[in-house]
């Protein structure tokens, strides 16, 4: 008889650590099949992010071409004819609208000043004095503009 208990417990100390091993290899199998899950996963995550890291460069690369290119164009029609004097008729503005604002008597000189160039101007466009002024320049017809007329009248 204790041959037969010991072949008993014999027997069951196998079975149960083969049914022991096989709850292991299903066990292992579950886990392996989570960790295979887990690594579709992080790799879809890590395509999305690198695609969208990818996106985020190209476009902020095309955004700086797209700013060189506009600072270059900006810069060159700065450049055309023209440009400079509407700066400087910019400037000269706001310099005249400070100065209307810090010089009360300013105002009134400014317009009669503007009427009277404005006239001149006028005729100078219509007259003879265009000729002159084309042929000795504004600066020669500016100060004897009162000379010329009363000769050529």
């Amino acid at each position: 008889m204790e041959n037969f208990d010991f072949i008993s417990l014999l027997i069951g100390l196998v079975l149960g650590a083969f049914l022991y091993m096989i709850k292991g290899f299903f066990t292992s199998l579950s886990h392996k099949k989570e960790l295979s899950e887990y690594k579709g996963h992080l790799a879809t995550q890590m395509k999305i992010t690198q695609e969208g890291t990818k996106n985020l460069t190209d476009e902020s690369e095309k955004l700086k071409k797209e700013n060189e290119n506009l600072r270059i164009t900006v810069k060159t029609l700065g450049q055309k004819p023209g440009r400079n004097e509407l700066r400087l008729l910019n400037i000269y503005d706001s310099a005249l609208r400070k100065m209307m604002l810090k010089a009360p008597g300013f105002a009134q000189g400014w317009e009669l000043s503007m009427q009277e160039a404005e006239k001149e101007y006028e005729d100078n466009e219509v007259g003879i004095k265009t000729v002159v002024k084309r042929v000795f320049g504004p600066s020669i017809t500016h100060k004897s503009s009162k000379d010329i007329d009363t000769t050529i009248d």
